[in-house]
């Protein structure tokens, strides 16, 4: 990852390279429209990591009223730039906006033949929790994992 490369909120100007990096990803891509609700949703932020001007990768956190999770929707780098450390780094950021959110956890639904993708969870410490039969468009089993949760309080019974 190039030291000049930072991470920050993604802006209106920035959908034609997010529009681009989805283009590159079979099935089940953000469009244009999605991409636009999302900019504008109090429940959801996008970030976005650059260098050099150029847009190198994304994630998109969805936060639902009332719940103590936040939902990672969709993480992608640009196929360029992978192998340097930034799906790490989004991943990180995607934490870390989720805490400051007032979430306990995180939630992300994954391809089970993503592979890279499962490692670089497993990797951050993520537990698999379901296996979701056919759960993508084009009838490929996905993964859920979570990270986080419920924090229980001292002399406070746990649920379940």
């Amino acid at each position: 990852m190039p030291a000049e490369s930072r991470l920050r909120d993604a802006r209106p100007d920035d959908l034609p390279a997010l529009l681009a990096l989805e283009a590159g990803f079979p099935g089940d891509r953000l469009s244009a429209r999605q991409f636009r609700h999302h900019l504008a949703n109090p429940r959801a932020r996008l970030r976005v990591a650059v260098a050099g001007g150029r847009l190198l990768g994304y994630h998109l956190l969805l936060f639902r009223k009332g719940s103590a999770w936040a939902r990672l929707y969709s993480i992608a780098v640009d196929p360029a730039a992978r192998g340097q450390g930034l799906g790490r780094r989004l991943l990180a950021d995607a934490g870390r906006q989720a805490r400051a959110a007032g979430r306990t956890g995180l939630r992300l639904e994954v391809r089970q033949d993503n592979h890279a993708a499962a490692a670089l969870y497993e990797a951050a410490g993520y537990r698999r929790t379901a296996t979701l039969p056919a759960y993508y468009q084009d009838g490929t089993n996905g993964w859920r994992y979570e990270k986080g949760g419920q924090v229980h309080l001292p002399g406070r019974r746990a649920p379940g």
